[in-house]
């Protein structure tokens, strides 16, 4: 039978293989999914969001691409920080999220671009849930601000 298996998958791997997809192609849709990761970055730390941590999710889920976590010190900074993303992504990348939870109550906001996810929470989620300890075998990301945000509470 697993024999079976192993032919089976590899025929099915064979099907699923798009060969018109060059490594070029790769190449561009890593760096807008980086671009993307990079301006919900900075938009964050426009809004003094603490504690970013930009993710390389690729190699180890199908879920995304990137998580971008970072934290906001009350539930109004939370929620300002998911609409400061939101608006300088669409403004940048002309991109809106996929679907959005979690802004009416703002202790825990996930906004989903598809190849990016961006979660904005207060620490007392961020400790509890402890989703770099989840996602610790993926690639961290440094990530250099241009300037304005320093990550710090107010």
């Amino acid at each position: 039978m697993s024999d079976y298996f192993q032919a089976d998958l590899q025929s099915e791997f064979v099907a699923v293989t798009n060969p018109t997809i060059d490594s070029q192609q790769l190449d561009t849709e890593d760096l807008s999914t980086a671009k993307l990761a990079s301006t919900i970055a900075e938009a964050g730390l426009d809004r003094k969001a603490g504690d970013l941590l930009v993710l390389r999710v690729r190699d180890v889920s199908y879920l995304a691409d990137y998580f971008v976590m970072m934290s906001g010190y009350s539930n109004v900074q939370v929620r300002a920080i998911a609409n400061s993303i939101e608006q300088e992504v669409e403004e940048k990348c002309e991109r809106k999220p996929l679907r959005s939870e979690g802004k009416a109550e703002a202790n825990w906001v996930l906004l989903d671009y598809g190849e990016v996810i961006v979660h904005v929470m207060m620490p007392s989620e961020r400790e509890f849930y402890d989703l770099e300890a989840f996602w610790g075998h993926a690639e961290r990301i440094d990530f250099q601000a241009s300037g304005k945000g320093r990550g710090e509470p107010t």
